[in-house]
């Protein structure tokens, strides 16, 4: 049914309410929540008090919040049309999605764009979207670029949009293998000895690379293609000596790369091969005057044909909104002392 199952929102005679008519009752009590908790957080956000008539919503507030709330309640009801989901992370994907859309295209025509954008990524698991424009703009360099990289504080899916996009381009048959590495550098604690082979002693380090590919691919087969060396991961140390063709190669946690390091990876690109580089400046662990791989990359790199940077601020974390908050404060901290 599409977009054309919902009327366009026509404005009533109170200048100051928008009233949009939903044909389907069962999909509009979806939309709204339990207990009306998706209007809930609208109305949170976007400032706007909306109430429920029969099978239409009144959305009343300033002009601009209004155009603003019924852009995001039309997107979401159209996902419900297509059997999608409608939570927490959805609405304020949604707001954010419009947000930048007053800010440059028109709210309908960024919807749109969106909305039909081919940067989804399916999983065997599950279907991921980007959430912020900085995550879309970053989902379209990763199709687009052999060698990107991602730069941006904890939580505003770097790794996690990565992998997934190498999960689909294995499954899609554009690439034979995935290898996901990342220094084994120890996060400001020391570790000490860790018993077991090998394996046993580098999982540790490696484990938010195997909680990301959980998330798109059942245990079965992820153990499958890791025993036929179809998924790897390994320590960045591992990665000397390797031509890597024919793979979709990330290196997670890139600031605690040394620049030879930096160097012998990037060089380990192979014909048939993409490469995500992916880090966060504000989190290096290296031993005080070792230089950053990543940041040196970042100035010898630049303008570069080929190499895609993209980069995401704190208003671009999916995690608890309370995340965002808390890097915001750091950066302002940094800013004062520095």
């Amino acid at each position: 049914m599409g977009f054309s199952a919902i009327t366009p929102p026509p404005t009533s005679q109170d200048a100051h309410e928008t009233l949009l008519e939903f044909p389907d009752n069962r999909l509009l009590i979806d939309l709204c929540g339990e207990f009306d908790r998706n209007l809930a957080q609208i109305e949170h956000k976007l400032s706007v008090h909306i109430l429920r008539r029969g099978n239409q919503l009144a959305v009343i507030g300033t002009p601009e919040a209004q155009a603003q709330a019924a852009g995001v309640l039309t997107q979401l009801y159209e996902r419900l049309e297509q059997g999608r989901p409608v939570d927490a992370g959805e609405i304020d994907a949604a707001i954010r999605m419009t947000d930048f859309g007053r800010e440059g295209l028109g709210v309908t025509e960024q919807l749109e764009m969106f909305a039909v954008g081919k940067y989804e990524i399916r999983t065997r698991k599950k279907q991921v979207e980007p959430r912020t424009e900085a995550q879309k703009a970053y989902v379209r360099a990763l199709f687009e670029n052999e060698l990107a990289f991602g730069i941006g504080p904890a939580g505003t899916g770097k790794t996690y949009l990565a992998v997934a996009v190498g999960v689909t381009m294995l499954i899609g048959g554009l690439v034979d293998k995935i290898i996901l590495s990342r220094p084994a550098v120890e996060a400001g604690e020391r570790l000490g000895f860790l018993p077991g082979d090998m394996k046993d002693k580098v999982d540790p380090y490696m484990q938010p690379l195997y909680d990301a590919l959980n998330d798109f691919l059942p245990a079965k087969q992820m153990q499958k293609l890791m025993e036929e060396k179809r998924i790897e991961i390994a320590p960045l140390a591992f990665m000397r000596g390797r031509t890597l063709a024919n793979a979709f190669v990330v290196l997670d946690e890139a600031q605690n790369a040394t620049t030879m390091q930096m160097k012998m990876f990037l060089t380990r690109l192979g014909q048939g091969s993409r490469m995500v580089i992916t880090g966060d400046r504000s989190q290096i662990d290296l031993p005080r005057g070792v230089p950053s791989g990543l940041q040196d990359a970042e100035r010898i790199l630049d303008g570069v044909k080929g190499i895609s940077f993209n980069y995401f601020t704190a208003k671009d974390v999916v995690r608890h909104p309370l995340v965002a908050r808390i890097i915001d404060a750091y950066d302002r901290d940094d800013g004062a002392t520095g």
